[in-house]
């Protein structure tokens, strides 16, 4: 069976979705040791994990405009070498400041890239597949969730926690190399892509058209409102989960860090299965009924009103394994909104979908820098390691009824030249 050039370009996303979050949350498994010899208590480390979120938000839209602007590879090239330098520095941290900043710059070099990707795939992926390729790169993303714990504490027993943080840099940096030189931002222009490939591509809108093209910031942000605010309500939970996991089974449940990461790793591991399908099931939706709404905005609904109905037991429920599995079906339903929700800013605005796609993320980047905070708050007060998902709970059930005002089947014009 021949690999495709288009088959590849999804793979490199796919591993640069994992490998991002790996970088991202690496640090929560290594927490308790760090916590031990900076002298951090709850709320310290949730700051400095949120620090992250800075950065991330500020990019957004600034690097989703960079991408429409310049093109995906020249963004994604040096945003790469910022997260893997990042990720590497962490590993030279000495205090509570400079892991601050450290966090910074990692926000600084991912806060482009899911807007950027965005940008690629829809140069690179054909309409009715939107879905699919949204889904299965962020199942990548939640796999690097999943292996981020074991192969972290691997990693550590090796070399250390901050022998750790370096190794993980050094691959990231090898994935910048080889996207550098293999990726092209109009596809027809890719030595290895052939006929049966481009016939199914939308035509390409690139760095030239847009320098001709301003972006309508007025009506695009006016479009993206609601969709921005489910994605906080989404974030709320998805950041609850990066950030303290590990920690949560940890101190939770006094277990110790090898056994926590297992069962860290089984939550992740059906977000992998929720994020893949999601992005089917849209698609398939849209084949079927041919109607965005279906597809998009009502699958957005189903899966943040899942997640909300397994995480309520959380709250009353004190044994392990029960926790484990509601968490894990809430982990699935909540991730099923992956593949629509970032389809929508291709939907919405396929002319400037980087951008629109940064506008969407910010929701989330949001959420990554009150969340983690918010949940260390909690803990340090109250010491009740299941009270801060009722805040999960609510904003859930919010963001499912905001879904119904996103409107993916309304497209907002190019604007003329």
């Amino acid at each position: 069976m021949k690999v495709r050039a288009t088959g590849i370009v999804l793979l490199l996303l796919c591993l640069m979705y994992g490998i991002t979050y790996i970088d991202r949350v690496n640090i929560a498994t290594a927490a308790g040791a760090i916590q031990k010899e900076f002298g951090l208590n709850n709320a310290m480390y949730g700051l400095a994990f949120g620090a992250f979120g800075w950065a991330y938000l500020a990019l957004q839209i600034s690097g989703g405009w960079f991408a429409d602007r310049f093109g995906a590879r020249k963004t994604l090239t040096i945003s790469g070498f910022i997260w893997a330098g990042a990720t590497i520095l962490t590993g030279a941290v000495w205090n509570f400041w400079s892991l601050f900043a450290a966090r910074v710059l990692l926000g600084i070099g991912e806060g482009a890239t899911f807007p950027t990707a965005t940008r690629a795939m829809a140069n690179w992926t054909a309409p009715g597949k939107r879905g699919f390729a949204q889904g299965i790169t962020h199942s990548f993303a939640r796999f690097g969730n999943a292996m981020s714990p074991p192969l972290v504490v691997l990693l550590m027993g090796a070399f250390g926690w901050r022998g750790s943080f370096v190794a993980l840099g050094l691959v990231s940096i090898l994935w910048v190399i080889v996207w550098g030189f293999y990726f092209r931002d109009d596809p027809r222009e890719h030595k290895k892509i052939t006929p049966e490939e481009v016939q199914f591509l939308p035509n390409f809108r690139g760095r030239i058209e847009l320098k001709a093209e301003p972006v309508p910031w007025g009506p695009l942000v006016r479009r993206m409102v609601p969709v921005v605010i489910v994605y906080f309500c989404y974030g709320w939970s998805l950041w609850l989960y990066l950030s303290w996991l590990p920690l949560f089974f940890n101190h939770g449940f006094k277990l110790n860090l090898k056994n926590s990461a297992f069962f860290s790793a089984g939550v992740f591991l059906a977000g992998v299965v929720g994020d893949t399908a999601g992005g089917v099931i849209s698609d398939r939706l849209l084949h079927k009924y041919k109607n965005l709404l279906w597809a998009r905005s009502y699958l957005v609904f189903v899966s943040l009103m899942g997640s909300l109905v397994f995480l309520v037991p959380v709250v009353f429920i004190h044994n392990l394994v029960a926790i484990a599995i509601l968490l894990s079906f809430a982990f699935f339903f909540l991730e099923l909104a992956i593949g629509p929700m970032w389809a929508i800013p291709m939907d919405i605005a396929p002319h400037y979908s980087g951008t629109a796609s940064g506008i969407m993320n910010s929701g989330s980047a949001l959420a990554a820098i009150v969340s983690p905070w918010v949940f260390g708050v909690i803990i340090d007060k109250t010491g009740n390691w299941t009270l801060p998902f009722i805040g999960s709970i609510a904003l859930l059930g919010f963001g499912a009824l905001l879904s119904f005002t996103m409107h993916p089947e309304r497209a907002l014009a190019a604007q003329p030249r």
